[in-house]
């Protein structure tokens, strides 16, 4: 297993708008780099996901005990890929205790195969806002995908520290923190994916 340390480097990037993005052929890491907000809508269309990239596994634990926070196995679908919902799996809710942002640093661990190409350049970047205002920017590279393989690889998230100002309100208003994961082959984006969070112990 591969495990990855993220980066933030937004220093020098020119501030895009969604719309601008959404009028363009080809979206790049600098362009979702720019956003100053969570996007409304998907910036890319399941279709676009040319190199069948699946993820099966998703896994997050804390660093310092190494408690499982949360894990989520994919089930199998059923009948063939035509069948399904394409924009299943592109959202996820997280419901977590207050304590999770007391955390300073977790390990995610992601499980996922691809298609019958080689993937030479993955990358993902995770933009994380409360009510608009950006968290955190993470960017982590998968490194090199064999053809037809399943791979697995942790990626360790570095929390910000919080003033208890923004926490208390994270834990008031659930699901207004937010995140955009936007994926990349050859720097081009392939994939989108959103999730809300709520840090109240409850649904």
């Amino acid at each position: 297993m591969r495990v990855k340390h993220g980066c933030s480097a937004d220093a020098g990037i020119r501030t895009t708008t969604e719309s601008e993005l959404l009028s363009n052929t080809i979206i790049t890491p600098e362009d979702v780099l720019g956003l100053q907000k969570i996007t409304e809508n998907y910036l890319c269309s399941p279709e676009q996901n040319v190199h069948m990239i699946d993820f099966t596994r998703f896994k997050i634990r804390d660093m310092e005990t190494g408690t499982v926070l949360f894990e989520i196995t994919k089930p199998p679908m059923p009948g063939s890929r035509k069948d399904c919902d394409p924009n299943a799996g592109r959202f996820v809710r997280y419901q977590f205790t207050p304590a999770f942002l007391h955390l300073r640093q977790v390990g995610a661990t992601v499980e996922f195969t691809v298609g019958d190409t080689p993937i030479n350049n993955f990358r993902m970047i995770e933009r994380h806002y409360f009510r608009q205002q950006l968290l955190k920017s993470f960017d982590f590279e998968f490194g090199f995908c064999m053809p037809s393989s399943k791979n697995t690889c942790e990626h360790i998230y570095e929390f910000p520290a919080l003033s208890e100002e923004i926490m208390r309100e994270m834990i008031l208003c659930p699901y207004e923190t937010q995140s955009d994961s936007f994926y990349f082959v050859d720097n081009q984006l392939v994939m989108h994916n959103k999730a809300d969070y709520s840090y109240s112990g409850g649904p």
